[in-house]
Order: C-alpha cells, then structure tokens, then sequence
C-alpha cells in the first residue's frame, strides 16, 4: 500500500499544506493552547520550542506495540518540548527541554533522520510527542521523498490536537496512535494544566478515526494504516478507565486497536502529588482489560516478552 503522502506529493497538495502549516507558526496556533507566539521569529510558548525542530534521539525501537515493531523495529523520533507537559512525564527531561537533552535540526537533518531509519530497515517512521512541530515535519518529507522515502508515517501524541492541524495531516499521516489520559477536566488540569484535554481528546479521535478508520495490517502483521489508541493506567483512574474505554467503543469501533498501558510510574514532578506518588494497583490492568472486553474492544494489544528479547539481542 502506498502512503498517501507520495501521491500528495507528486500532484503538488503536500506543498500547498507546508505553507498553511507554516502560516500557523507566525501567531502559533498549532495546537488548542494557542499561545500566538511567533515561532517563525523563534519565540516560544508553552511547548517550549521555536522555529526548528528539537530532537533527543532516533532509532529503530523495538518496544512499541507489536504490530509497528515487526521484524525490523519502528523507526522512533523522539521530538523534545510538549504541549502538554504531564507532571508525571516518563519522558520529562525531553519534554520539559532540560539542557543537554535536545538538539535542533533544521529540514534537511530531519529529512536525513527519516531516510537513515528507513535504510536500517524499520517498518515506519514515528513522530513521537509531534503535535507542536506539524510543520517542520512537513517541511521535510518533501525532501526525505526526493531520498527515497515510502515508509508509512505514525503520528504518536497524546491526543491534545486541534482539527485545523489535523486537517492539514489528511493523507499525510498513515497511522494515529494518541493516547486518551483523562475522561474528567479537573484532572487534565492538575497535571498538564488542561482542562480543555478531554473534549479536545474526543474530538481529535473521532477526526483521527474519520481520516484513516480501524487500524490495517499486512501479511506480516504490521500496521499500514489506521488508529492505534493508547490508553496508560493511573493510580485511583479507574473511572476515567471506564469512561474513555467505553467511549471507544460507542463512539469511535469496536474495532479499535488498544493498547491498555500499566508502565506508570512516578516520574518528574509526581512526587509532588500524593494521589499519583506511587504505582498502579497490580489488578488494574486486568480490571481494565476486563472493561474493555465487555465494551467489544476485542483488538488489544498483547505482550510478547520472549519475540521482543529476541529482537532486542539477534546477532
């Protein structure tokens, strides 16, 4: 299956969204934050980053769900900065931009990333913590296409995505994989200072679901396309669980591929509060799966520990 980006590229739309994209940076409007802040002139807002892209790191990763890893790994890009900064972020040097995590890259390093990734033989390239930086992403892949690029390309957020920008990413983006955290605004408040994430969440996924539909799979069983939700358990969520898994199945398929996450941690400033201070309950993940299977989520992600050492140390 060809990626939708090759196509919009050879007819001249994928020029035509570069300019609208950067036309937002000016007074940034990229996500619901909407800091107006020009990022062309390298101002910066809440996400922290300014006109060029900020990397940490890249690499054919081989802990992400099982159908982007394969045989050959997905070929992650780790972004620095966020727009939504969890205080429990397990990424938090990244995504708060301590000195020394991050290194900016202008369109034609990041281009170079994609194209390294691709010859190590990953299965995608995944934008990880992207929403802030749709136009430098952008702007490269026309150049990471004239190298040979045609690797399907994962959008991997957290869900805080406004339509516009989600509009301009039709056909650009093979696969969606946002995590949806918090069901009630109050708690999207303490700790990403956004109370507006849970409708903003919902509608992002029924747009996500709208473009690219249920997630796809070829012989190999890795994906080609489609939504891949996220969901990460925290400690005492267990009714915000409940009403974002049924909300997946109402509102979004039954056929949604789910990842239900129980890595939590306390990380970055979690400490700091005492309700999330330590990990989950050991019988939570099976409460949620449980929820999620009597809602008809029936395509969940599975471990496979033993495949993933195998991969991890081949020879």
């Amino acid at each position: 299956m060809e990626s939708g980006y090759l196509k919009l590229y050879r007819n001249g739309e994928l020029g035509e969204r570069i300019g609208k994209s950067h036309g937002l940076l000016e007074q940034c409007r990229l996500c619901p934050r909407n800091c107006g802040v020009n990022r062309l002139e390298d101002e910066r807002g809440f996400c922290g980053v300014g006109a060029l892209a900020e990397v940490a790191s890249y690499s054919p990763h081989f802990g992400e769900e099982s159908v982007l890893v394969g045989t050959g790994g997905s070929g992650t890009i780790f972004f620095c900065g966020c727009n939504l900064r969890c205080v429990f972020c397990q990424n938090y040097d990244i995504s708060h931009q301590h000195p020394g995590s991050c290194y900016e890259m202008d369109d034609g390093q990041l281009a170079g990333v994609m194209i390294e990734l691709q010859r190590q033989g990953c299965h995608n390239i995944n934008f990880v913590t992207p929403s802030h930086l749709v136009p430098q992403i952008l702007a490269a892949l026309p150049i990471a296409i004239e190298h040979g690029l045609n690797l399907p390309l994962v959008y991997n957020s957290g869900g805080y995505d406004s339509p516009e920008t989600l509009h301009l990413l039709e056909g650009i983006v093979d696969i969606y994989m946002p995590d949806f955290k918090f069901w009630q605004p109050e708690t999207s408040k303490r700790y990403m200072k956004a109370k507006d994430y849970p409708e903003v969440a919902r509608s992002a996924l029924i747009e996500m679901q709208r473009q690219v539909g249920d997630l796809q799979v070829d012989s190999r069983r890795v994906a080609t396309r489609g939504l891949l939700v996220r969901h990460l358990l925290m400690p005492g969520g267990e009714a915000e669980t409940e009403e974002i898994l049924r909300f997946l199945a109402e509102q979004i398929s039954q056929d949604c591929y789910l990842n239900i996450m129980d890595q939590y941690r306390p990380c970055g400033r979690a400490a700091e509060f005492a309700e999330i201070a330590s990990g989950i309950d050991p019988e939570q993940y099976r409460h949620a799966v449980d929820m999620a299977q009597s809602f008809g989520l029936h395509r969940l992600d599975t471990r496979d520990l033993g495949g993933l050492l195998k991969m991890l140390f081949r020879e």
